[in-house]
């Protein structure tokens, strides 16, 4: 018998090396816990970094408020 390429060969397959019994996702699990830690983690820096872009952006309106003014008192 000759394999034509409707032939099912088995590639491509996911096999699950574990059993079901052996593969169980609980929850409250330790890397759930590592998950969300992690992620509150990551809100945090992104909350960070989003305050200190604006207190940049902030201080550059500020500086170029006081140089237009400082400008101003000079003319």
């Amino acid at each position: 018998m000759t394999s034509s390429s409707t032939d099912n060969d088995g590639q491509g397959m996911i096999v699950n090396p574990k059993p079901t019994g052996d593969n169980q996702d609980w929850d409250g699990d330790d890397a759930d816990r590592a998950d969300r830690l992690r992620f509150e983690e990551e809100q945090a820096m992104i909350r960070e970094q989003s305050e200190a872009h604006a207190a940049a952006k902030q201080a550059q309106a500020d500086a170029k408020r006081a140089a237009e003014a400082e400008k101003k008192a000079r003319s």
